[in-house]
């Protein structure tokens, strides 16, 4: 699919709430971190559901099934159920589905949310390679998967068993931290096998099928806190992404980030979903949003003005993506973003 380069945020006279029906919200870093509710998501989503929103909560997290996601989410005072909830387990599920036939047995490495959406589609979970598995799947299976679950899913992998991973991602956002991801864990398999799994979750396509697939959603906006996967995979989808800063993205990732990790909206957590979006615009070679203004000089971002830290990250994001165009921005930011406190 041909798409023009982003060279700077977008502007929004609505706000998002208004201007698209369903966010597609990623969960860690975004709506909580380690396990708890991140400042300002809990009445930010009830207003933006009260003015008509639909609200998905889409995570490459495998670990837990829906009904437990819609629990700890109901619990933080954000109501949900189930079917609000698509993981990268329902996914990977439905692509191993598509190719063994149906009661076929499947090892699984990972947690229960891969064991139930397995079931729903018709496959059996075993434990060991000497299960007779037409497929092994790998998911995040939290900080206390046993080193033999490794062992098993090499095994059958090495004996030509196809393999398929619920996500790549190397890191996850905890309480205490960045911690490893299950694209850590795939590695693992994938030095002791020299194999390659296929994959499911975001950026992928697979994911976002699943999502369009369960949601109906018809002018979606992806709201995640990561480049490689929730704005990546908004770029793959053709839909539109709105970037908040309270997980792993920092300015200076934003600022560098290539054509596909550019997203259309930035903002400093979820109560960019309820306003509208301020116009970057560009003013002789430098770009202004609010009260700063934004130039590329000479091996450097340079940044002047006051006001909102997000409005002069705006600016700045425009003043490196013009410059870098179709690669990822060289310049240095560190003085710019300093001056933001970020």
């Amino acid at each position: 699919m041909s798409r023009s380069v982003r060279t700077r945020p977008e502007g929004s006279g609505q706000a998002l709430s208004e201007a698209y029906d369903t966010a597609l919200l990623d969960l860690d870093g975004v709506v909580y971190a380690g396990g708890e509710a991140i400042g300002h998501a809990v009445p930010s989503l009830a207003a933006a559901r009260d003015g008509g929103m639909r609200l998905a909560y889409v995570t490459n997290n495998a670990l837990r099934t829906p009904d437990a996601v819609a629990a700890h989410l109901t619990e933080l005072g954000i109501p949900a159920d189930a079917g609000d909830v698509i993981t990268s387990a329902q996914a990977v599920a439905r692509l191993i589905a598509d190719q063994v036939p149906q009661g076929s047995r499947v090892l699984v490495v990972g947690g229960e949310g891969l064991r139930v959406a397995l079931r729903e589609r018709g496959l059996v979970p075993v434990e060991s390679a000497d299960d007779d598995p037409a497929a092994v799947v790998q998911g995040y299976g939290g900080p206390d998967l046993a080193w033999g679950r490794f062992a098993e899913a090499c095994y059958a992998v090495a004996r030509g068993v196809p393999w398929f991973a619920s996500n790549t991602d190397l890191t996850i956002p905890s309480g205490r931290g960045i911690a490893p991801g299950n694209g850590a864990a795939v590695e693992v398999v994938r030095i002791a096998t020299g194999a390659e799994p296929q994959v499911a979750g975001k950026p992928l396509p697979p994911m976002h099928r699943e999502t369009i697939l369960r949601t109906g959603a018809e002018r979606p906006l992806v709201v995640g806190d990561r480049l490689d996967t929730d704005i990546e995979g908004a770029f793959h989808g053709g839909v539109d992404s709105l970037l908040v800063l309270t997980g792993v993205t920092d300015g200076a990732q934003l600022l560098a980030a290539p054509p596909h990790h550019r997203p259309t909206y930035v903002d400093a957590d979820l109560r960019g979903l309820l306003t509208g979006q301020p116009e970057v615009v560009g003013d002789g070679g430098a770009f202004r949003c609010g009260g700063w203004t934004a130039a590329a000089g000479a091996g450097r971002l340079e940044l002047e003005g006051d006001g909102a830290p997000v409005d002069g990250l705006r600016a700045l994001c425009a003043a490196a993506w013009t410059a870098a165009g179709e690669e990822a921005c060289g310049l240095d930011a560190g003085k710019a973003l300093a001056r933001l406190g970020l």
